[in-house]
């Protein structure tokens, strides 16, 4: 795990399972390699492509801010629930934090830095290339059905536990957003 991402995703250390953490990393690590963004440029961008120049949330503010509403609920989850509904934390946790790594396919940059939907995010959004990353870099199916879920995509099929919790996650930290948005 390089500080790179240490540094980007602290979160990452809630992640009790090793390996899992690790595999969580390393598909940042990949993204950030095959990206033409770099990490400072996701403490920039905003965070949705639908945004106009009023709106100051940044990629990472919006992403972190998910992970950790996602933690909150899980945790609430698990204390009042117990058996009945149990949340895997770490495949909570990993999927939430991988939820949107496939942006960094996605997106380009003009010429002025602006973020914009390239060639690639117009043929696979992010849910699709997010699963693709993970699994090169041997996520569970667990975690990956979580990126594959998230979005829109995610209403045509049944979602685990922990894939619901993140999709509302980010959505609740979305949807306020849009009267601001074009």
């Amino acid at each position: 795990m390089t500080d790179e991402i240490v540094k980007l995703w602290p979160e990452l250390m809630w992640i009790r399972n090793e390996d899992l953490r690790e595999k969580t990393a390393k598909t940042w690590e990949l993204a950030l390699q095959r990206s033409v963004l770099k990490a400072e440029d996701l403490q920039k961008i905003p965070f949705t492509l639908l945004a106009g120049p009023d709106l100051k949330v940044s990629f990472m503010a919006h992403k972190r801010c998910v992970v950790h509403v996602a933690k909150e609920a899980g945790d609430k989850m698990n204390e009042f629930f117990k058996d009945e509904l149990p949340v895997n934390m770490d495949v909570l946790l990993a999927g939430a934090i991988l939820a949107d790594v496939g942006k960094l396919l996605e997106y380009e940059l003009d010429k002025d830095g602006k973020s914009f939907q390239g060639k690639y995010g117009k043929y696979l959004r992010h849910p699709f290339s997010g699963v693709s990353l993970a699994e090169e870099c041997g996520v569970p199916a667990e975690v990956c059905h979580i990126i594959a879920t998230h979005a829109g995509e995610g209403d045509m099929v049944k979602r685990t536990v922990e894939a619901y919790v993140v999709h509302h996650a980010d959505f609740m930290t979305f949807e306020p957003f849009r009267d601001r948005l074009k």
